[in-house]
C-alpha cells in the first residue's frame, strides 16, 4: 500500500509487559471496581522496545503469517460515533471487505468499542498494557457464545478478527503496535482472568522477549482499516494470537488532536 510520508524508519518506545510468575495474574476491570482504571493483581514492567514502521512492507503482511494486515477502504458512514449508522450501516461493510480480503464463507459481527486518549469518560481509552483479546479458553467460548452450543461444535475453521479504523486521522497519538505474530513465543502467552460484576473472562498478556519484532503505521487515516486476528481455531503453523497495544510516540508534535478508533470484533468462518 502506498502512502506517502515523511515518518521514520522506527522508533524506540517503552511497551508494558506482564512478569512471568507461577501463579496467574487477574485483572479487577473497570466495571468491578467503579474506577477509571483496572485494578491490575499482577507484576507488570515496563521495557524500551523498537517498533518499527510497517509501511514499506505493509502488502506483504498477512493474517495468517504476521496476525494482521493495513488496508486502505473508505466507510460511507459519516459519523462512526453513532450507533444507529455503525450498526444498520457500517457493520455491513466491516462483513463485506472481511469476506473479501479473507475468502471467509461467513462473517459475524458481536461487538464494537471505541477509544478516544482525551479525557472524555463516555470512551473507553486505549489499551496500554500488551495483550491478545483471546486465549486457548476463551477463543472457543465466545463462539460457543455468539452462536450457541450446536453451531459452534460443527465448526471446524474459524478465526477472532478485529477490524480497527481510526474515526479521525491522521493518528499522530496513541498509535497502535501490533506483534508480528511470527516472532512469537507461545511460552510468553500469559493467561489472565478478567473479573467483572457477574463473570470471569480470560485474556493473554504477554511477557517480554528479545525475538519478539513489533510494527506500526504512523499516522493513519480514516480511510484505512488494520485486521488484527485474535484467535484462530486451526492448528496448521498459521497465526493464530496477535499480541498489541497503544504506545507513546516520541515524534508525536506538541497539541496533536487526541487519538480516535474504533475497533469491530467478528468472527469468520471458513469452508
Amino acid at each position: 500500500m502506498k502512502h506517502t510520508t515523511d515518518t521514520p524508519a522506527s522508533v524506540i518506545t517503552t511497551l508494558t509487559y506482564l512478569v512471568k510468575h507461577d501463579v496467574k495474574p487477574y485483572v479487577h476491570t473497570e466495571a468491578l471496581t467503579g474506577n477509571s482504571e483496572p485494578h491490575y493483581f499482577a507484576e507488570q514492567e515496563k521495557r524500551e522496545v523498537t517498533i518499527h514502521n510497517g509501511r514499506p512492507l505493509a502488502d506483504s503482511f498477512s493474517l495468517d503469517k504476521q496476525g494482521f494486515e493495513l488496508h486502505r477502504r473508505d466507510t460511507v458512514v459519516d459519523d462512526l460515533y453513532d450507533d444507529t449508522s455503525v450498526e444498520s450501516v457500517y457493520y455491513d461493510e466491516v462483513k463485506a471487505l472481511i469476506k473479501e480480503l479473507t475468502g471467509a464463507s461467513r462473517v459475524v459481527i458481536f461487538d464494537h468499542t471505541r477509544r478516544s486518549d482525551a479525557e472524555r469518560r463516555d470512551v473507553r481509552g486505549p489499551a496500554s498494557r500488551v495483550h491478545n483479546d483471546y486465549t486457548d479458553r476463551s477463543g472457543p467460548e465466545r463462539i460457543r457464545d455468539v452462536l450457541g452450543q450446536d453451531q459452534a461444535a460443527a465448526l471446524v475453521s474459524v478465526a477472532q478478527i478485529n477490524l480497527w479504523r481510526p474515526m479521525s486521522g491522521p493518528v499522530k497519538r496513541s498509535p497502535l503496535a501490533v506483534l508480528d505474530a511470527s516472532t512469537l513465543d507461545s511460552d510468553d502467552l500469559l493467561a489472565t482472568d478478567l473479573v467483572y460484576p457477574d463473570r470471569i473472562g480470560e485474556i493473554y498478556h504477554l511477557a517480554y522477549n528479545p525475538q519478539q519484532r513489533w510494527y506500526y503505521f504512523p499516522d493513519m487515516r480514516r480511510d484505512e482499516v488494520l485486521l488484527i486476528k485474535g484467535y484462530d481455531s486451526r492448528h496448521d503453523g498459521r497465526a493464530r494470537f496477535t499480541p498489541h497495544t497503544a504506545f507513546k510516540d516520541p515524534n508525536t508534535p506538541p497539541g496533536a488532536p487526541p487519538r480516535e478508533s474504533i475497533e469491530v470484533r467478528t468472527l469468520a468462518f471458513f469452508d
